[in-house]
């Protein structure tokens, strides 16, 4: 289904930059309706939670910003052989893969109730989606995020079997890399020594803008459209 365009946000994101120059967070409140996030993404913005429940969303464009290039994806020989021991699904299981990405035995874990039922209703609307890794009927391992345009936003990724979250990566990857390759953007917000193994590099949040501006004019791969 072609994704459906919510009503407006009641608020409105500044440009993230001005005051903001060398700080990630860049902005505090609003909500977690659907236009309000897509109008976030479409910014260069993302949500997470506040320190308590209770408390004011913390909106994030990081400073230093953590990019996948669609060419740089680091596929390991044991990465490769991993790949064809896993089904790759698209869409089938959002709601686990965001609950498995949730579980609050994980460290350092913020996806809250909240922030669940926001993006099921992006996913309902078809803007938000889920790659899954599958083996022997069983879900695996995963990620989930937003697509606009041709920008894809990831969110979250997790594993129960080895390999699985970067055998999704991989999935998506191949998704993107379509005729467009050259203006899509595959965001994972800050790099990790675990993302950076798998190719994800820095760029400055004004080269993360100029790209996301390029992106958003891209249609969406085929698979969402």
């Amino acid at each position: 289904m072609p994704p459906v365009e919510p009503p407006p946000s009641r608020w409105s994101f500044g440009e993230p930059l001005g005051q903001h120059l060398f700080d990630d967070m860049v902005g505090i409140g609003a909500d977690l309706e659907p236009g309000t996030l897509l109008a976030a993404y479409r910014r260069g913005l993302f949500p997470m939670p506040g320190g308590k429940p209770g408390d004011p969303l913390h909106w994030f464009c990081p400073v230093d910003r953590g990019v996948l290039p669609l060419d740089g994806l680091v596929v390991s020989r044991s990465l490769r052989r991993s790949c064809r021991d896993f089904e790759i699904r698209v869409d089938t299981a959002f709601a686990d893969v965001v609950d498995a990405c949730a579980d609050p035995a994980r460290p350092q874990g913020w996806i809250d109730g909240d922030i669940r039922s926001a993006y099921l209703r992006l996913h309902e609307l078809g803007w938000a989606h889920s790659v899954e890794a599958w083996r022997d009927g069983r879900l695996a391992g995963g990620l989930y995020g937003v697509a606009v345009g041709g920008l894809f936003a990831g969110e979250s990724m997790f594993h129960h079997e080895r390999d699985a979250s970067k055998v999704a990566l991989v999935g998506l990857v191949g998704l993107l890399r379509d005729e467009y390759v050259d203006a899509r953007l595959l965001d994972v917000q800050w790099m990790t020594p675990h993302l950076a193994s798998l190719g994800v590099v820095e760029i400055q949040r004004t080269t993360y803008l100029g790209l996301l501006s390029r992106a958003l004019r891209a249609p969406l791969p085929a698979i969402w459209r």
